[in-house]
């Protein structure tokens, strides 16, 4: 492990200075989403980013072919906002399909209009997909996000097991009072439909500030709650950087994931690098500074120097969130302009 002090290392992947590698990208395609889920933003939606700032396609394809040819990124995630809200995002799916070494490709969306466009993201070169899906009643999935569209999202997780984008994930935040009471309902819904069920502890990211700890349901809860119910063994299989602890459902193969982002934070093993629609620069989630790729990117600079301070931005990565400690401060940017 270099340590906190030690000079960057000239080698050309994303290090950092605890040791961590950088090797997933998180791609923001947009800030706009079609929901108003409560926990996320308020009912009348936020001032999105005016069009000419965001990145051009010709851009971003730039950016993702600089992160993955020279810094070493093996798999790009695409986010929101709500990403299939991209004109055109197909045609950005393709362009990172066809670079070599090829990078593995997912999305993770909220499943509105999903069905038909499952077998195009497909086609495009998309691998995998990850749906958001706090609860499986109508009502209450109205009173979470606003809008009436569950049986949208439904078919629209059927339309993406049907083309392929396996495995089918879904994430679920809990809210206390809201939907506390459908961790089991939940489970079993994806049990019975083949879906990887990823349980997310809800995080201070809303702009509202509004963000309560103690109105959080904890990963310990949840699990303690699906434990009445089933059989819940931990997963053999390696954890790697992902962010879910895995537990085996009634002896498997059907397995269940717990974030526990705030309670049980997996910064030590982080392999992320974050991209915002408009070309910021982003090396934790929570981070309270970026580095502007798109001013030097159109004032001409080459690969050569936008994959230098990309480097850079990383090794100054801090250790971890500090959601835990004093004087925590939540992000500027709320998490529909930063991306999932």
């Amino acid at each position: 492990m270099p340590g906190p002090h030690a000079a960057r290392p000239d080698v050309p992947g994303l290090v950092d200075r605890f040791g961590r590698v950088a090797t997933d990208l998180r791609v923001s395609l947009t800030d706009r989403c079609n929901l108003r889920c409560t926990y996320c933003m308020p009912a009348e939606g936020l001032d999105w980013m005016p069009g000419g700032e965001m990145l051009t396609d010709d851009e971003l394809n730039r950016l993702i072919r600089i992160a993955v040819v020279r810094l070493g990124v093996t798999n790009v995630r695409f986010t929101g906002g709500e990403p299939t809200l991209r004109k055109g995002i197909e045609r950005i799916i393709a362009a990172a399909a066809a670079l070599t070494p090829r990078p593995r490709i997912s999305m993770t969306t909220n499943g509105i209009g999903l069905a038909r466009r499952a077998e195009a993201l497909a086609a495009a070169g998309l691998d995998r997909i990850n749906v958001s899906l706090d609860t499986v009643r109508r009502d209450r999935y109205a009173e979470i996000t606003r809008r009436d569209r569950l049986s949208d999202v439904l078919e629209g997780l059927a339309g993406a097991q049907e083309a392929g984008l396996t495995p089918v994930k879904v994430n679920a935040v809990l809210l206390r009072g809201v939907n506390d009471d459908e961790a089991v309902p939940l489970l079993r819904f994806c049990l019975d439909h083949g879906y990887h069920l990823r349980f997310i502890e809800q995080m201070p990211l809303d702009p509202q500030h509004g963000w309560d700890r103690a109105a959080m349901v904890t990963a310990d809860e949840i699990l303690a709650t699906l434990g009445e119910r089933f059989a819940l063994s931990p997963s053999t299989a390696p954890r790697g950087a992902a962010p879910a602890e895995r537990w085996l459902v009634d002896g498997g193969p059907a397995d269940v994931g717990v974030i526990g982002s705030v309670t049980k934070p997996f910064c030590g093993d982080c392999d992320r690098t974050r991209l915002t629609a408009d070309g910021a620069l982003r090396s934790c989630l929570f981070s309270q500074t970026e580095t502007d790729l798109r001013a030097p990117l159109r004032a001409g600079a080459d690969d050569a120097e936008i994959a230098e301070m990309w480097r850079s931005a990383m090794w100054a990565k801090l250790a971890g969130h500090t959601i835990n400690e004093a004087g925590f401060a939540q992000p500027l940017r709320p998490m529909s302009a930063i991306g999932g």
